[in-house]
Order: C-alpha cells, then sequence, then structure tokens
C-alpha cells in the first residue's frame, strides 16, 4: 500500500497523540482521519481540566499542530455507533482505532446513593466545564455543607471549586451557566475523605498544595488522621517514596493549622468511608454515616483499608463521588467486565481467546483502564502506534474497498451532513474567545450544541 488509512475515534489526549506517532512514520506513511463525538476536539483537557487550571490547556497547542498536518483530518459531531459502524469504518480503512476514553463514574455502592443531592464529581465537573451533554444538569448550591468522597485529583478540583469565590471563578473559563449557579452558592462548608491515609493519597503533591494556599478557605486536617499509621510507616521505610513523604509532610503541616476566619473551611479527612447517605425526609440527602477504616496489607502486599467498629455522622446535604472512572463498552468490540476495559494486547484488540482481532486498536482508558494524567497517554499510544506499523509492515492490515480519502470524506457527510472540520472547530474557538474578550476572560464557551454548530458554520448564534 502507498499510504495508511487510519481512522481514529476519541480526539482527546490519547487519540492526538497516538496520530501524532502515526503521522511520524514512514515506512508505511501515514494518514489519519480523528473522529470526535462533539463539535470541539481536545476531551478531557476542554471537559476536565478544571477551569482556574489554564496552563495545564496549554497541550492543546501541541494537539492543534498536529491536528494542522497535511496528512490528519478532523470530523467533529460525528459518533460511532450511530453515525458510523464498523462495516462503515473497514470499508474505507485499513486499521481503525478507539481512544474514546470513559464515559461514567464508578457507584460507592451505599443506602441512599440515589438520593436527591447525591451525584458523581463527573457530572459535576463536565458541567462547570461546559459539556454539552450537561449543562442542564442542577445541583443545589444552597445547602451548606458538602461531602465529597475521593482524593483523587478530581475530587480535589472539585473541593476546590466550591471554595473559589466568584471573582476569582469570573476570570476563567468556567461555563457561565455554572458561574452564575456558583456565585449565589451558600456552601461554606466541605469535606474530603478518603479511605486510606495521607501516604496513599491520589491526589498529586501540586494539588494539595494549591488547597493549602486557597485564600478563601480554611484548609484543616485532624491532627490524629494526619499521623501515620504503623503499616504506612513501615512501608515508607522498607521502599521509600519522596511523593508519599511529601504528600505525609504537607497534611502534616496543614492538621497544625488552626482556623483563621475564612469565608469557608475546607476538612481533609482520612482513614474514613462513607456506609450510607441518610434521607432528610423528603427523598434528598440529609446526612452521612462514615466508619473509620485500619489499614493492612493484603496477600499481594498491597495497602488496604477494612472498616473498624468507630463510626460517625457528618452534617451534609449534598454529596459529589468521585471513587473512579469506567468505560463504557463500544458496540462491536469487545468488553473485559472484570477489569473494565476493552481486551488487548499492546494496543492491539484481542477476542475472547486473546487471539488479535485485524485492523482494531484501542488506546488510552479504553486499553488501560482509567488511570493516569494527560501525559500518560503519550507513551501509552506510542506502544499502539508501534503494534499498528508492524502489523501494516508485516501485511496484517485490513484491505478496505474503498480507501479513497474523498470518497470516506463524501461517506462521512452522507451519514452526518453536519460534519466539523478543523476550520470549523477554530470558528467555534475564534467565537469563544471574542465572547471572553468582552468580559476580560480567556473564552466564555459555547455550551450548546446548537451554538457550536452555528459558529462553526460560520452563523451568529444567539446568546
Amino acid at each position: 500500500m502507498k499510504t495508511l488509512r487510519v481512522a481514529i475515534f476519541g480526539a482527546g489526549p490519547a487519540g492526538f497523540y497516538l496520530a501524532d506517532h502515526l503521522l511520524r512514520a514512514t515506512s508505511p506513511e501515514v494518514s489519519v482521519d480523528l473522529f470526535e463525538r462533539l463539535p470541539a476536539p481536545f476531551g478531557l483537557v476542554r471537559y476536565g481540566v478544571a477551569p482556574d487550571h489554564q496552563k495545564i490547556k496549554n497541550v492543546t497547542k501541541v494537539f492543534e499542530r498536529i491536528a494542522e498536518h497535511p496528512r490528519c483530518r478532523f470530523f467533529g459531531n460525528v459518533e460511532y455507533g450511530r453515525d458510523l459502524d464498523l462495516d462503515f469504518l473497514f470499508r474505507h480503512y485499513h486499521q481503525v482505532a478507539f481512544a474514546t476514553g470513559a464515559q461514567t463514574d464508578r457507584a460507592m455502592g451505599i443506602p441512599g446513593e440515589d438520593l436527591e443531592r447525591s451525584h458523581a464529581a463527573t457530572e459535576f465537573v463536565a458541567w462547570y466545564n461546559g459539556h454539552p451533554d450537561y449543562r442542564d444538569r442542577r445541583f443545589d448550591l444552597s445547602v451548606e455543607k458538602v461531602a465529597v468522597v475521593g482524593v483523587g485529583n478530581v475530587a480535589v478540583d472539585v473541593a476546590r471549586i466550591l471554595c473559589r469565590s466568584a471573582e476569582e471563578l469570573a476570570r476563567t473559563d468556567i461555563a457561565d451557566h455554572a458561574l452564575e449557579a456558583l456565585r449565589s452558592s451558600r456552601v461554606r462548608e466541605i469535606y474530603v475523605l478518603g479511605r486510606r491515609g495521607p501516604a496513599q493519597g491520589a491526589f498529586s503533591v501540586p494539588e494539595l498544595r494549591e488547597l493549602a494556599e486557597l485564600a478563601t478557605a480554611d484548609v484543616l486536617v485532624p491532627p490524629e488522621e494526619a499521623e501515620l499509621d504503623p503499616v504506612s510507616r513501615d512501608a515508607l521505610r522498607q521502599a521509600p517514596d519522596r511523593d508519599a513523604a511529601a504528600k505525609v509532610e504537607l497534611v502534616q503541616q496543614l492538621a497544625r493549622r488552626t482556623p483563621s476566619g475564612r469565608p469557608k473551611r475546607l476538612t481533609l479527612r482520612f482513614c474514613v468511608s462513607p456506609v450510607a447517605l441518610e434521607d432528610d425526609g423528603g427523598g434528598r440527602v440529609g446526612g452521612m454515616r462514615i466508619v473509620r477504616n485500619e489499614l493492612y496489607r493484603d496477600e499481594q502486599g498491597r495497602i488496604r483499608p477494612r472498616p473498624t467498629d468507630r463510626t460517625e455522622r457528618l452534617d451534609v446535604q449534598l454529596v459529589f463521588r468521585s471513587v473512579g472512572y469506567r468505560v463504557v463498552p463500544l458496540p462491536g468490540l469487545p468488553f473485559d467486565e472484570s477489569r473494565g476495559v476493552v481486551p488487548s494486547e499492546c494496543g492491539r484488540v484481542t477476542d475472547g481467546s486473546g487471539a488479535p482481532l485485524p485492523g482494531l486498536y484501542v488506546a488510552g482508558w479504553l486499553k488501560r483502564g482509567p488511570t493516569g494524567v494527560i501525559g500518560t497517554n503519550k507513551p501509552d499510544a506510542a506502544e499502539t502506534a508501534q503494534a499498528m506499523l508492524e502489523d501494516a509492515r508485516e501485511g496484517r492490515a485490513r484491505n478496505p474497498e474503498s480507501p479513497d480519502p474523498a470518497e470516506a470524506e463524501r461517506a462521512v457527510r452522507r451519514r452526518q451532513p453536519r460534519v466539523v472540520d478543523f476550520d470549523g472547530w477554530r470558528r467555534i474557538d475564534r467565537r469563544e474567545r471574542e465572547l471572553g474578550a468582552a468580559v476580560g476572560r480567556p473564552r466564555v464557551k459555547l455550551t450548546t450544541l446548537e451554538e457550536m454548530l452555528a459558529a462553526a458554520e460560520g452563523a451568529e448564534a444567539a446568546r
């Protein structure tokens, strides 16, 4: 073949890094069509990174350069399973890769979790970041006390956004509807709950340090929960971990603080787990029961929590769970329910017997599970790209009946007439920046599909 034709579904970090590795290849030369369900690219960088973390979003400049490559095309507003299926893709491409991430959250599995005012943190994050699917969600910010379950960076982001002042948020690209709701928020006390100790916290040191420096909230830790338990102390002595040691040191500094009278209070709790959410009598969260945990090593040597007989009640009326993401199965692809991933070997999708399925590949969270940060996708994508190129060189690519790029585009547009190409995205981007410049913000996001499509098509959407 002269050129290897590849379709990648998912234009987030994993998809872009995979495209980048493939486009650098010379034997064979590769052309990439990058598909995205929404009109805007960049995935979790646009809809997951907190609005007060603008520097992290600068990675989109790298992605823009990839999208501008002469052998890369962007097809936004095209959904796999709705507009295109595997039969269609295999008619036009030698290889198809999926990098669509993890679309839902894990449940806590406790009584009362389905009460009103109990939410997935991922929904709150998508809401304040202006994701079209979540803009109409409602979160009752008239309450005063909130619990965030989990101590990963997403949980920390949620807690920090709840603590920020409206003036601070108004300097970011937070969605307008979220800014207005948070402007009238009555939330004053936030608990962040970790089931293990500070040494095992999934937050990063910079994220924790940023919490500690909040101007609007006293950040506290109960002194007894900041102390290292014997199991963690033993583990750090046997295998020193600078990152874990830095987390412990910072948590212990917070434990020595006394409240200074800031408008809000954020309390980090460790070695506690929710066991039930209480009904306030009207079908809403009116409290939370938590249990104290002790840590132990399991048979594999991993540090695990187990409940003790010590329980307490937290007076909270709003709960966000942030206990992990969950991958959603895709039509036509196998799925490993136990691991929550598409089964694969070095990025090659495999069937139930472990044999590779010709022409099918995965990258990112679909491949490895919902772990890591944006940069983790780079080596992950490199491994998948290597497998794809190796398969092409050794004659294991598919033989599409119509690989011509122009015909593929015509066929896609017949299925979805309102495709958004990268020039269309640039028009959306320009419109958002213009709206932002008018009010002194980086951008004002368009948050409905129709607004985004109108801007992409050059129309002036009413706002």
